[in-house]
């Protein structure tokens, strides 16, 4: 018995040490002591199922004794092995085929098993194994080698583990004699060995890695971080910590390796203190370690190494809490996650290895402790989310079998659904397309993020410096991937409360802004079939049509959210908010259903490294279900402010990370080789609602809401030999605005009962015709060579069609929201807040807007941009279908205030078309008067030809009832039949574009016709109101001119005299336009002296009409009074008495604006 023990011992030996003999076996009593043994790293290899890439490259014992049992108890009590030190490198291999060169030829000196489950086997599974001391040294090199970059060398990692116990237990890791332990196998199909570890302390120590101080001595580090990477000396990560590990192995019958499961739990990692150069290399080492799991170039051959690991291998880890503090002088972080689990299960059949990752967090908050007073940055989200089981995607269900066999619940972390959920499936090797190389899904509850400046900015130094990994460390070119991100729900907060004392030109209104964001996903595989791109009846994307194989060279994206709100913080704390409930949050723009879709391919097939591929084809298309917007001018300009104050802080992130960015490789080769070949950008928004508010903080009434539905736009660009083609779609189908009144009247119905007029008021809807056609429809082509030779192809072509417009009000209902919205100030001249506001645009994220381009050479041949002047071909056509307008002047808008559309003149025409084509003749003539032989000078003559025409042109006046239907927007839409007045007029424009430059151009026709009898019935007092009423609209088109003059300070070049004949085009503008000029000469430019006394006529018989007017107004105010007297005598009912002072009143306001007109005209 004691010889088999021995051979058995022998056997064991053999195979876990390196040039083992049966000399050095030497059994004393029940006692075998060795020293200085080296363990075969292979076989280490394959018992911990340690990745491909990471070998065993040092395996040492110091002193091992082997404690026998009694012979007796052999088959009941366990050999202990003890061993005071053993010291393992397990290093990275960057060549695993040079690997495979050199240990090949120790593998089949190791015993092989499978040849049956016998003694040795036995004894080999009962040990107990007892290591005082562990010395592990553990170095990755994350694709930094394969780049050349010692600098980013990540550090090695040095884990000492103390009193280590490894015991052999039964299925339910209890400590009990072997026989029990193997009782559990005896009726299974397979082999169980249950064991369990347990250690005492373990730490981490983090070692800068030896290839960076050799940079450092070459002087490679200059910026801040380089120098906090190169100056880490080391420094502990963890220590003091205690764990357990519960592992299953099981065989074949005939002992095969078949499957390892191995899970850790460790109840608490605690890093109390960690500084700043400390958590860079941590960040690095991770990033290592990362790199080294993942690669997608390992060698399938290099799998005959581990031909005695287990086919399926099982890791896990659990950790229940883990707190790091981040401390450094003026930077301090706290963090602290619940329940990581990471588990990572393989399966291999020696050529493929698949490979699935998955990581689970319960909690994570992340604190920052420096700030006064600390914030949390990252947090669960204070509400209560829906209860749902845990989602798993179909390529992690039924992955791989259960190893252990009594359940799975090392992958439940409790009841509640966790934090983020991460699953990946990983290929090793990377297979050929079209199977996909890794799968990747994200799942994640609803998160809090509050966003600092200084915050930001050293976590972004942290990540730009720590995590450098590259697509070709993890993945080929020629590989495809799939990403699927899923967040429930994330609230950003960005507060602005410091950075008002810094930047006073913050509103004081205001003190931060909240994104919340519901549902948002990111999903990217070439794979993915997007609708709102309409790929399959794209010719040029016959490529990604549905059925044609995947590969490298195509990449899709797509990302949305059901809902996107932005809310700013006021100081108020009772505003109002939509729900009608008291909140100190204002609600600025609310998005639902926003969704992105993003396709592109390489023009040649190769594997897509660069966006946007050069040459290639792209899709762009982004969707909306409902935009809401409410405005005012103070959110406008915080939000401006806001803008700005983030492209600040992403230019300092930028420069913050510029060092780990790949220097760009200067190209020789112009713009036009870079941008790929064929583009398409679409924008679809289903419906548009924009408020514009007086004020954010008090209760009053928007002052224009905007209306709109069904919004389509796109723009695609197009390669086309030696030119371009950019082409745009903007497809309307209905809008309406609605304005608020210019005045507020409280008036008193026949019941007595005040009642207040309506606020908002349609000034511009769309109405449907027969045909349904859409509110806009345009297309416009425009084609740009690329060398100068050949701006003959340079043309436009534009299609323009906007049908069913109504328009209500006039120009002075506009002068009057102008001068309301403050856009025009008293004089006529811009308004305070707008003078402020282009102040601040001017000066803000929008200045170069507002500074004049600078004007190039066209000699200059290394700009790489063509100057093009007039196209050579211009086809536009310009329609306006089924239009009416409305005049309304200023007694018209007040006296008729509650049924306007009844007491207004209105306009209408059935089609107005504006065609225009041009055609650019290039003549070759001129002669030289000089002696020197004739030269030809090339001239060019530019021709336009314009015909405009209108159709069904009708004016109608006003009709105090009439029939019609009464739409949903509330406007009676009156039903006339057709006829009307026919114009067309064909117009000749010519250009010299040789020295004079001179415009010339002639009408060539006018056609003039009546399809259908036309009746005009008026009456001189109608007449003397249509020129009142176009009186007074061109007064007000005057003032509006003159102020857009003024608010684009061109009212210099066009001269003060000018200006005032604007502002009073309507009353005396044109009669000053003929007048004497200033300096008393009595020239008169095209008048004669019986023109003028027509014109003194005129004024004299507007002084008289004036008169009599107020003559009238004052007979009836008098009547009035009269019968208000008479009445109050009596002792009938107020009634009638109140509607007279209602009478009175508006005569009142009509006398007093007919005594401002006379002072005028005085």
């Amino acid at each position: 018995m004691e010889s088999i023990l021995a051979r058995a011992l022998e056997y064991t030996l053999k195979y876990w040490l390196k040039s083992f003999t049966r000399d050095q076996f030497k059994l004393q009593g029940r006692t075998v002591q060795l020293s200085n043994l080296d363990i075969n790293g292979d076989a280490l290899h394959a018992s911990l199922g340690l990745p491909p890439a990471l070998n065993v490259t040092t395996a040492k014992v110091g002193k091992l004794e082997i404690i026998l049992p009694y012979l007796s108890n052999v088959q009941v009590d366990p050999i202990v092995v003890q061993i005071d030190k053993l010291d393992l490198v397990l290093e990275e291999n960057d060549d695993l085929d040079a690997y495979k060169s050199t240990d090949s030829a120790q593998t089949p000196s190791s015993p092989a098993k499978g040849s049956g489950y016998g003694f040795a086997d036995k004894i080999a599974d009962g040990m107990t194994l007892e290591i005082r001391t562990v010395n592990l040294l553990l170095e990755t090199h994350g694709g930094a080698r394969r780049r050349g970059g010692a600098t980013w060398a990540s550090p090695m990692a040095s884990i000492t583990i103390r009193n280590l116990l490894l015991y052999t237990t039964n299925e339910n890791w209890q400590a009990v004699n072997l026989k029990e332990a193997r009782d559990f196998s005896n009726d299974k199909k397979f082999i169980y060995v249950f064991k369990k570890l347990e250690w005492e302390h373990l730490s981490i120590d983090l070692l800068p890695h030896p290839d960076m101080f050799a940079a450092f001595s070459e002087g490679a580090f200059k910026d801040d971080d380089g120098a906090k990477r190169v100056f880490f000396g080391g420094e502990r990560f963890l220590e003091g910590i205690s764990g357990e590990a519960y592992i299953t192995i099981q065989r074949t019958d005939l002992n095969s390796p078949l499957g390892l499961e191995l899970q850790l739990h460790i109840p608490e990692a605690v890093c109390p203190a960690l500084s700043e150069p400390g958590l860079r290399a941590l960040l690095r080492f991770f990033t290592g370690l990362y790199v080294c799991l993942n690669r997608g170039d390992v060698n399938p051959n290099a799998q005959e190494r581990s031909a005695e690991a287990a086919g399926r291998t099982l890791v896990s880890i659990m950790v229940d809490h883990i707190f790091f503090c981040i401390k450094d002088t003026d930077f301090q972080l706290d963090l602290l996650m619940q329940s990581l689990l990471f588990s990572r299960s393989s399966l291999s059949d020696g050529e493929i290895t698949k490979c699935l990752t998955r990581v689970m967090i319960g909690g994570l908050f992340l604190r920052d402790t420096s700030s006064r007073p600390p914030c949390a940055l990252v947090q669960p989200s204070m509400n209560d989310a829906a209860e749902e089981p845990l989602s798993i995607p179909d390529f992690g269900k039924n992955f791989c079998p259960p190893i252990y066999p009594l359940g799975d619940d090392q992958w439940k972390l409790s009841d509640r659904v966790p934090l983020i959920s991460l699953h990946c499936l990983q290929f090793l090797p990377s297979p050929t397309p079209p199977s996909f190389s890794t799968q990747t899904v994200i799942d994640c509850q609803p998160l809090m993020i509050h966003l600092q400046e200084e915050s930001c900015l050293r976590i972004s130094s942290l990540l730009a410096d720590g995590i450098m990994v590259n697509s070709g460390d993890i993945s080929l070119d020629f590989s495809i991937n799939s990403l699927e991100l899923n967040i429930k729900g994330i609230d950003i907060t960005i507060p602005l409360e410091n950075q008002k004392s810094n930047n006073p030109s913050f509103d004081n209104s205001f003190t931060g802004a909240k994104l919340h964001i519901e549902n948002l996903f990111f999903h990217e595989s070439p794979s993915l079939r997007l609708k709102l791109l309409n790929l399959d009846k794209d010719p040029a994307c016959f490529c990604l049509w549905k059925g044609q194989p995947i590969d490298a060279s195509q990449k899709k994206w797509t990302g949305g959210a059901s809902v996107l709100n932005l809310s700013l913080e006021t100081r108020n704390r009772n505003v109002i908010n939509d729900s009608g409930l008291q909140s100190s949050e204002l609600t600025c723009v609310e998005v639902k259903d926003a969704c992105i879709q993003v396709a592109m391919v390489t023009a040649d097939g190769t594997p897509l490294t660069d966006v946007p591929p050069p040459g290639g084809v792209v899709r762009v298309g982004i969707a909306c279900e409902q935009y809401q917007s409410n405005t005012s001018v103070d959110q406008l300009f915080f939000v401006l402010d806001l803008y700005t104050y983030f492209g600040i802080v992403s230019e300092k992130m930028a420069m913050v990370g510029k060092s780990k960015r790949k220097k760009a490789v200067k190209s020789d080769g112009n713009l036009i080789e870079k941008v790929p070949g064929d583009t398409a950008v679409s924008l679809a928004v289903k419906n548009l609602k924009l408020t514009f508010l007086e004020s954010s903080i008090q209760e009053i009434m928007p002052l224009v809401q905007f209306f709109g539905e069904d919004l389509f736009m796109e723009v695609t660009h197009r390669t086309l030999g030696g030119a371009m083609a950019i082409s745009s779609i903007l497809r309307w189908d209905k809008v309406q605005v609605d304005c608020a009144e210019t005045f507020e009247t409280n008036l008193i119905n026949s019941n007595g009962k005040e009642f207040c007029l309506p606020k908002l008021r349609p000034v511009f809807w769309v109405q449907k015709g027969r045909n349904n056609q859409p509110f806009l429809n345009l297309r416009m082509v425009h084609v740009i060579p690329y060398n100068a030779q050949d701006t003959e192809c340079h043309s436009v072509s534009l299609s323009a069609c906007v049908a069913g417009v109504r328009l209500a009000g006039g120009m002075n209902y506009t002068e009057s929201l102008l001068h309301r919205f403050g856009i025009l100030g008293p004089d006529g001249g811009p308004g305070v807040g707008l003078s402020e506001g282009l102040d601040r645009l001017s000066a803000g994220p929008f200045s170069k807007l507002f500074k004049p381009s600078s004007h190039k050479s066209i000699e200059e041949k290394d700009s790489g941009y063509l100057q093009l002047g007039t196209p050579d071909d211009v086809d536009v056509l310009l329609e306006l279908k089924d239009w009416l307008f409305a005049l309304e002047g200023a007694d018209v808008a007040e006296s008729l205030f509650f049924n306007r559309e009844e007491g207004s003149w209105h306009t209408t025409f059935e089609s107005f078309k504006v065609k225009a084509n041009s055609r650019k003749s290039r003549l070759v003539n001129g002669k030289n008067n000089s002696k020197h032989p004739i030269e030809s000078v090339t001239v060019g003559i530019f021709v336009i030809i314009v015909t405009v025409g209108v159709e069904g042109l009708k004016t109608l006046k006003p009709q105090q009832q009439h029939k019609g239907v009464v739409p949903s927007n509330g406007h009676k839409e009156r039903v006339e039949p057709h006829g009307g007045v026919d114009l067309e007029a064909d117009i000749v424009l010519s250009e010299d574009d040789g020295v004079n430059g001179v415009i010339n151009w002639v009408v060539e026709s006018l056609k003039f016709s009546v399809k259908h009898p036309v009746e005009a019935i008026v009456t001189k007092d109608e007449l003397q109101h249509v020129a009142k009423l176009c009186k007074s609209e061109v007064d007000s088109m005057g003032r509006i001119t003159a102020g857009v003059l003024r608010v684009l300070k061109l009212e210099g070049s066009i001269g003060q005299t000018a200006m005032d004949q604007l502002s009073n085009l309507g009353s005396e503008g044109f009669d000053k336009i003929f007048s004497a000029n200033s300096n008393g000469s009595s020239s008169v430019v095209g008048l004669s002296p019986s023109s003028l006394l027509a014109s003194d006529d005129k004024r004299s018989t507007s002084l008289g009409s004036t008169l009599s007017s107020l003559e009238v107004a004052l007979l009836d105010t008098h009547t009035n009074c009269t019968a208000l007297a008479a009445n109050l005598s009596t002792s009938e009912s107020t009634k009638p008495h109140l509607h007279s002072v209602q009478e009175l009143t508006l005569k009142l306001e009509s006398m007093q604006k007919l005594l401002a007109k006379l002072q005028t005209q005085l």
